[in-house]
């Protein structure tokens, strides 16, 4: 049976998470061989769009998916030789099947159950020097979130809270032990999720608004004493509502995102010199709304990137979300 240990956190980490979640409320595997870590970043894709935000009491069904392929090798805030790094290039898909529900204007809920298929290439095999491929899928870590809107009448500001929770494998390995800790579609973690957004119009004529979000990711609960890094993920944007083609709405969005995650640890397993980074976004989108449809579509392009030793990174991020309201 896994050991399932309740962190102790050290103060300072303590007093960081404290200062983030306060922060959030004001604005609304690895194998012996293994000396780096991956830094998968795929917790920028949940903070999600404004389209995402609540509009009133009802359901919205939506299906996400995103893409990122990081083939290379990254340090501090600069490209590396990938010959410093085993780690070559590790693609995914995510599929996110999710529901958001409003009870009334003042509460809501929402779970996302995410689907992830891999592909990893990095250095071992029986030699330990071969070019090894693998490839798995399976269920990710599903989140469930309360939402709370009773701040004003029209919904603009919101606090989220929840959990993620550790649904998705993080044992599935190779007979030589090729895949890390953090390279696994789950953490083994349950997480505390805590966030706030907010959005204002900025003309009369309630065409210009902007937005602001965060998302803050604390392990709480930790299997086989890995420690997965305290994670923020923030957000600040623009839309313009006033195109009208055919009867179905275009909304062009720009949105800055920022993110940092603090470095992996525990055991062995975990790597504090080889994960964490901080990272900022530029993210164009388009949405297109055609009731009860709506499709978003935006690109993330890092700007700038500081990653903790060495770590493979993706040039984009491509996001695609389909929803439903009812």
């Amino acid at each position: 049976m896994k050991n399932i240990t309740l962190l102790a956190v050290p103060s300072s980490r303590l007093r960081l998470a404290q200062a983030l979640c306060a922060g959030t409320l004001l604005a609304g595997a690895l194998a012996p061989r293994a000396a780096w870590a991956c830094a998968c970043g795929c917790g920028v894709f949940d903070v999600a769009t404004s389209s995402m935000f609540p509009q009133g009491p009802g359901g919205m069904a939506f299906l996400e998916y995103d893409f990122q392929d990081q083939d290379r090798n990254w340090s501090g805030t600069s490209k590396a030789p990938a010959a410093n790094n085993p780690d070559k290039d590790i693609r995914t898909h995510f599929i996110t099947a999710g529901l958001q529900y409003m009870f009334d204007s003042i509460w809501g809920i929402e779970v996302e159950v995410p689907y992830d298929v891999r592909h990893f290439e990095t250095t071992g095999g029986a030699s330990g020097n071969d070019r090894v491929a693998l490839d798995w899928s399976g269920l990710g870590d599903i989140r469930v979130q309360g939402i709370y809107t009773g701040f004003s009448p029209d919904l603009s500001s919101g606090l989220t809270f929840g959990l993620k929770l550790p649904t998705g494998d993080f044992s599935h390995n190779d007979a030589f032990g090729d895949i890390d800790r953090d390279t696994e579609l789950g953490t083994g973690s349950t997480d505390v999720l805590l966030g706030g957004f907010h959005r204002q119009n900025l003309t009369h004529n309630h065409r210009w608004s902007w937005f602001g979000q965060m998302l803050l990711d604390v392990p709480v609960l930790i299997q086989d004493d890995y420690r997965p890094g305290v994670e923020l993920d923030a957000a600040a944007g623009i839309y313009y509502k006033g195109w009208m083609i055919r009867g179905i709405g275009i909304t062009p969005v720009a949105q800055v995102i920022g993110s940092e995650r603090t470095s992996d640890s525990g055991s062995s397993s975990s790597h504090p010199v080889a994960s964490g980074y901080q990272r900022v976004l530029l993210s164009p989108g388009l949405e297109f709304d055609v009731h009860p449809f709506r499709i978003y579509a935006d690109v993330e392009v890092p700007v700038y990137q500081n990653f903790t030793g060495n770590q493979v990174a993706a040039p984009a991020l491509f996001k695609l979300v389909v929803s439903y309201m009812f």
